[in-house]
């Protein structure tokens, strides 16, 4: 399955094993609370997806790699301690605490969390003293004479032996104790994930034109060659801060992330086409200014077809872009809008209006370093709670004129749709006049229904090309026509 439906298989089963009956006891016993295993290639997001699931159901996670311990740090080293038995004293072998279970108690008592998962990555590269006990640990849950503590739920991920020379064949004895999920990549789930996280546009256009570069395992006699999810994720980061940098990505460095030698060439020449394209200045004009050039419609009449796809994917990063701003800001704008509901609701109970506008900051800032603490927050929640905690304490400085500030805030939301409502209508003046109802437009209109950011504006912002372009070219005969036209293209490069 892809990895997309292997998240929500987890989280189904993560909520499943916590549900508890009405005395407080868990529906599923956790000794049959089937371990889940998660067997797929590497770099396909397996590890990521325990956090996100983790996150979204507000629970703990504690994460280690097999491969990184040996018997004694797993299950703990040996003492002697002295027991009576019968009426006679006797030595005996008793076992310090694993460094695993440990974690998960520090874990829980640095969180406030008692529930959680423990996921072991690489767990069929255990070392030969180890496997052993990995059997105890899958049914028992218990790495020595310690267990898992009730609530934590036992997780796993491994990649198949033609992945790794280190991999041990699982038995069909440990096999009937897990709950296996095999998870496959998937480009179009990948895409999706990578416009709603900010993955860079020239990597998404690039492996949308050529999805075959996606994922790649190759072996020669040269060595092995591949490309990976992970890779193409972590070389957008790169290019992003590259960007502010105002640095350029040469195939060497390229290959430092994709390490598949063609492809990391081929992405290479296409992002120098993207650059052009981004810092052409004719097209630049066509959403600052609203100014279309006869120039750039010429030059684009006779481009070859990546050319085209690299001005559509420059035009669509940017459209996008702002409606992600827009989508972002509004979350904020509705979470200081609860703020405000509860201040105003609690003035004249006994508090100033500026103190509790201070109480709501403290608890703000709280509730920031106690989810951060539990990794409970991604990138952009923490965000908005740094930038929630922020306003409140500028506002309680200055409590008269807080709806004042708060309607300024409101005033600005509207101001950013704005700006991504012009720069949606101004990219459809331009793909009007230099592709018409073409495969062009097609593309154009296909990624503002794939990107979650673009499908969440429009859902605010009524765009009439945007509704009549999509009837008449992704609900007919025509646009199977041409996607068909599209695939036929890019597999004649």
């Amino acid at each position: 399955m892809n990895i997309k439906r292997a998240k929500q298989e987890i989280r189904d089963t993560v909520e499943a094993y916590l549900k508890k009956d009405e005395y407080g006891e868990y529906l599923i016993p956790a000794i049959r609370q089937r371990p889940i295993l998660l067997l797929g290639a590497p770099g396909i997001g397996k590890t990521q997806i325990m956090e996100q699931v983790a996150r979204e159901c507000g629970i703990a996670l504690v994460s280690y790699t097999i491969t990184h311990h040996t018997r004694q740090s797993a299950i703990g080293l040996p003492f002697i301690s002295r027991k009576s038995y019968g009426g006679r004293e006797y030595s005996v072998t008793e076992y310090t605490m694993s460094e695993i279970i440990a974690s998960v108690y520090d874990t829980m008592e640095e969180t406030g969390l008692s529930e959680g998962i423990l996921f072991i990555d690489e767990i069929n590269c255990v070392s030969e003293t180890l496997a052993p006990a990995m059997l105890q640990f899958l049914q028992c849950k218990t790495f020595g004479s310690h267990a898992v503590p009730e609530g934590w739920i036992i997780a796993a991920a491994g990649n198949p032996p033609e992945y790794n020379k280190s991999v041990r064949e699982l038995d069909i004895v440990t096999l009937d104790r897990v709950k296996k999920i095999p998870v496959e990549p998937d480009f179009e789930v990948w895409k999706s994930y990578a416009w709603e996280n900010g993955v860079h546009p020239a990597v998404i256009s690039y492996l949308d034109a050529r999805s075959s570069s996606f994922y790649q395992m190759e072996t020669t006699v040269d060595g092995t060659f591949f490309a990976t999810p992970r890779g193409w994720e972590d070389l957008s980061g790169l290019l992003k801060v590259y960007d502010r940098l105002k640095k350029n990505a040469d195939a060497e460095v390229v290959q430092q992330y994709i390490q598949h030698p063609r492809t990391a060439r081929d992405f290479a020449n296409y992002l120098d086409l993207y650059r052009k394209y981004q810092a052409d200045e004719l097209l630049g004009a066509v959403l600052e200014e609203g100014r279309i050039d006869g120039l750039l419609l010429k030059k684009l009449a006779h481009a070859p077809f990546d050319e085209r796809m690299s001005v559509i994917s420059v035009l669509t990063a940017k459209v996008t872009g702002a409606m992600r701003s827009f989508c972002l800001q509004e979350e904020y704008v509705a979470a200081l809008h609860e703020k405000m509901k509860t201040w105003k609701e609690g003035v004249g109970n006994g508090r100033s209006a500026s103190e509790l506008l201070k109480i709501l900051a403290e608890n703000a800032d709280r509730e920031y370093r106690e989810k951060k603490k539990a990794r409970l927050l991604d990138r952009e929640a923490a965000k908005r709670l740094m930038q929630t905690a922020a306003w409140l304490t500028r506002a309680a400085a200055d409590a008269d004129n807080a709806e004042e500030a708060f309607s300024q805030e409101v005033a600005g939301l509207e101001e950013t749709m704005d700006t991504a409502g012009m720069l949606l209508e101004r990219a459809f003046d331009f793909m009007e006049a230099a592709f018409g109802s073409s495969q062009e437009m097609v593309r154009f209109i296909t990624e503002l229904n794939l990107n979650v950011w673009s499908v969440r504006f429009l859902q605010e912002y009524a765009s009439e090309r945007y509704y009549r372009y999509n009837k008449e070219l992704l609900f007919d005969e025509k646009r199977r026509t041409i996607l068909n036209r599209i695939e036929r293209l890019e597999h004649l490069k």
